[in-house]
């Protein structure tokens, strides 16, 4: 049975928890979704780069590739690096990744962005960070 490739895509960072927040969230999807192989994948200063990490994914038995940044907003990387990285003019999410000799669907996703998922994180944070000292 064939899979979607989920390409993760982090900023990068010389500190290594933020190298690993990626790496596990990956892993946390990569549990959870079956139906995805999930690679993670940086824009610099970790391994491995996002070019790499497409690389990876050429051989693998997948039908599509879903390239999601974990970003908050849209900035300059998820504007117009990650897409020059994947052959997509600026502004497109929608192209093809070559594959095994061929061609399969290639999908950009957005940034995260104001999703109330995210505001129920902040509170749970604020929440743990009022309980820790009590």
């Amino acid at each position: 049975m064939s899979r979607k490739g989920l390409l993760l895509v982090g900023h990068g960072s010389k500190l290594s928890y933020n190298k690993e927040l990626i790496e596990k969230t990956a892993a946390h999807i990569a549990e959870k979704h079956p139906e995805y192989l999930v690679r993670p994948g940086f824009m610099s200063m970790n391994t491995p780069t996002v070019e790499d990490a497409l690389n990876l994914f050429k051989d693998d038995d997948i039908e599509m590739l879903v390239v999601v940044p974990l970003f908050l907003a849209k900035g300059v990387h998820i504007l117009k690096d990650i897409p020059a990285l994947l052959g997509l003019p600026e502004g497109g999410t929608r192209g093809t990744f070559a594959h095994n000799g061929g061609e399969i669907p290639l999908v950009y996703a957005g940034p995260i962005g104001p999703d109330p998922l995210l505001a129920d994180l902040m509170v749970k944070n604020a929440e743990e960070a009022i309980n820790a000292d009590a």
